[in-house]
């Protein structure tokens, strides 16, 4: 998304502004400067079926380890 210097009337990439939040052509401080984005968590139905295949992948083991004894 590009950001508009209102100042210099320059367009600015959200890649080129520095953590500050400042211009690169002008130097002075840009206002609508959005906010990042949470980091998503994982959906419901992924977590049970990573638990699923957990339970799964336990019971092999324990066939495997009853077939050998």
């Amino acid at each position: 998304m590009a950001l508009s210097c209102l100042n210099c009337n320059a367009f600015v990439d959200e890649s080129t502004v520095v953590v500050t939040g400042v211009c690169p052509t002008c130097g002075r401080p840009l206002d609508d400067i959005p906010e990042p984005e949470a980091d998503p968590k994982a959906p419901w139905h992924f977590k049970v079926l990573v638990g699923l295949v957990c339970v799964y992948l336990a019971w092999r083991l324990v066939q495997v380890i009853g077939w050998l004894f």
